[in-house]
């Protein structure tokens, strides 16, 4: 399976583990799934270590290039169709990230983990629940 990991999904998993659920846990970890990151992941990170909402030791980029290279992930990347999709949501979330969350889902097939009720309910992605 293609996993897509919402923030803070990725968040956890290298800083707090117990924050996830045993079913996400084993999606993590099991070696069959293509775990992917969005770009506006890694932007979400560093905007939240700037307000000091999580803290990324050493500093933001370094902790988040040391974290793409001991976990292997793809880069979903943000293009011209991902944009488009973001606008054809009807439902969904209201917050740009996670439209582009939920649109980068859609392009590449993927099927998004995360513990956002609002994200989890946008029309046509399959997801995992972090419960």
């Amino acid at each position: 399976m293609k996993l897509l990991l919402d923030t803070h999904i990725w968040l956890w998993s290298a800083l707090d583990p117990s924050r996830l659920s045993r079913r996400v846990a084993d999606s993590l970890e099991n070696p069959a799934n293509e775990l992917w990151l969005s770009p506006i992941s890694v932007w979400e990170a560093l905007m939240l270590a700037e307000r000091g909402r999580v803290a990324l030791e050493p500093n933001g980029p370094r902790w988040v290039q040391e974290t793409l290279d001991a976990i292997p992930m793809r880069e979903a990347p943000i293009n011209h169709a991902v944009a488009f999709e973001s606008r054809r949501l009807r439902r969904g979330p209201k917050d740009p990230a996670a439209r582009f969350l939920a649109a980068t889902a859609r392009v590449y097939e993927l099927t998004l983990v995360t513990a956002d009720r609002r994200l989890a309910a946008a029309p046509d992605v399959p997801v995992i629940r972090n419960r």
